[in-house]
């Protein structure tokens, strides 16, 4: 039987010491920026971080998939029981831009769904880490405490209700698909952010929901998704009723809403 408890533990010391290499970097002010392939940004720190995590999480012994070497193809990953998704710096745009909205995301997936995460707030020194065995658990520097999951999964048709509603969004890529989202609900107040940092936002009750109508990559959500379960919350399609699933052909993921 695999421990997951265990696992998430090598998890967590890899998120922390990837973040304390993030911050070495942050302060130098070497950032390296450059753009990959797709445009999107790369810096000195995603290669670092992306270094000390596969070291730490080798030791496994389980596959690793990350946004800096996805390698795998597909044929190969079907056949995965037990894996990680990583994504090193969740955020780099907040990184280069000198905001503290970015995190180090660690999952731990069985087959096609996320069973333990690791999210990392490094300029925050604020961690979550959650899995259905394990609860949910937030630590601020040295102190740690447990997050209680909510008594009943939030339904759509409850927001619908409510009078008010705290729409988290992205910082970077609000779209309008996303506005047309928003409007289904009541007197909306937008809370912009970065990275990973929206989802939690709804577990500590800052924010009712997330919709995300642009391009995600499985390894930007998987973290969030197994602290959103631990919180008895989810990742829905945008028919509010569908989970996400992982390992796919395509690694993009669908459009989605969390709460």
């Amino acid at each position: 039987m695999t421990d997951i408890l265990h696992l998430l533990d090598i998890a967590e010391h890899a998120a922390l010491e990837a973040g304390k290499a993030v911050m070495e970097i942050y302060r130098s002010g070497s950032l390296e920026v450059r753009l990959k392939p797709d445009a999107s940004p790369f810096t000195k720190a995603d290669g670092a971080a992306q270094s000390i995590i596969a070291g730490h999480l080798a030791v496994t012994g389980l596959p690793v998939l990350s946004e800096e070497a996805a390698g795998a193809v597909y044929r190969q990953r079907v056949k995965w029981g037990y894996f990680w998704l990583v994504d090193p710096l969740d955020g780099t745009n907040e990184f280069i831009g000198g905001r503290d909205e970015y995190t180090v995301n660690i999952a731990l997936m069985h087959k096609t769904a996320p069973v333990g995460g690791v999210v990392h707030a490094p300029a925050r020194d604020t961690t979550y880490v959650g899995s259905k065995p394990g609860g949910l658990w937030k630590r601020t520097g040295d102190k740690k405490r447990r997050i209680l999951p909510a008594v009943m999964r939030p339904h759509i048709q409850d927001l619908r209700q409510k009078e008010k509603v705290t729409c988290v969004v992205s910082r970077s890529h609000l779209s309008k698909e996303t506005m047309e989202i928003v409007k289904q609900f009541g007197d909306v107040t937008l809370v912009p952010m970065g990275s990973s940092l929206k989802f939690m936002a709804l577990i500590e009750q800052q924010a009712d929901i997330y919709p995300r109508i642009g391009v995600t990559m499985e390894w930007d959500i998987a973290a969030a998704h197994a602290i959103l379960h631990a919180a008895n919350r989810g990742i829905y399609q945008t028919d509010f009723l569908t989970e996400l699933a992982y390992n796919k052909r395509d690694l993009r993921n669908p459009y989605f809403i969390a709460f």
